[in-house]
């Protein structure tokens, strides 16, 4: 373990990265998206409606993908960023598997071999690996000073069509997010959000009407002031 995994682990203030998922359905007509509402005792965005997403695990770095990342992801993944981009995919599978029971990546030999860490070792006995290919990096942003937690997040955008099981079938969720659902975007607005969820759901709006300006928008709150750019 090195420094910096040793402080995040012991200061809860410090920026940890983090992999946020999107599942988008129904784009070409009510386009929907997965979401669901955190606890009322947890200590980061309690009853918050949130996307499926946490924490870059160390064993997240230990999982090959079945296809890397598509090269304009990946750059934009790698720009002011020292983290493997397969950790932050990898991540992100993870998490949406553990928390809506929904599985996305592809079939790959190679799983059946691993020795799979705990954590993966559901997902890998389905016989697939995380894919790359699936995944657009949709937005960027750092959780401000002050918070009891702090996350550099990476939001991913995943169609429902790149799911291997029923996108309805959400029996097989752990229980860190409940009243889990699919809400249409024109409608979103109703649920109790955080801000950068609203702006992120704003961005994808302007992609899907052809409005958006071009790179992966970043909220970077490492200082005091607070810098919006775009990766």
């Amino acid at each position: 373990m090195g420094q910096a995994d040793a402080r995040v682990l012991t200061d809860k203030s410090a920026i940890r990265d983090a992999a946020t998922v999107i599942v988008l359905r129904d784009a070409a007509t009510r386009p929907r998206v997965l979401m669901g509402q955190r606890g009322k005792d947890a200590a980061f965005l309690p009853s918050k409606f949130v996307f499926p997403g946490g924490a870059v695990d160390a064993v997240d770095h230990s999982i090959p993908l079945a296809a890397p990342a598509r090269p304009d992801c990946a750059a934009a993944l790698a720009r002011d960023s020292d983290i493997d981009p397969a950790a932050l995919i990898a991540a992100a599978t993870r998490e949406l598997w553990e928390e809506t029971g929904l599985l996305v990546g592809a079939p790959d030999q190679r799983a059946q071999a691993l020795h799979a860490p705990q954590g993966w070792r559901g997902y890998i006995a389905t016989g697939h690996l995380p894919d790359g290919e699936s995944a657009r990096f949709l937005f960027r942003a750092i959780t401000p000073p002050g918070r009891p937690r702090r996350f550099d997040a990476r939001f991913f955008l995943i169609d429902a069509g790149s799911l291997r099981n029923d996108p309805d079938d959400l029996s097989r969720a752990e229980d860190e997010l409940a009243h889990l659902h699919w809400v249409a975007l024109d409608t979103v607005r109703g649920l109790d959000m955080p801000f950068i969820t609203e702006v992120v759901l704003a961005e994808l709006a302007a992609q899907l009407d052809g409005r958006a300006t071009q790179g992966v928008p970043f909220f970077d709150n490492r200082a005091d002031v607070s810098r919006f750019w775009r990766l």
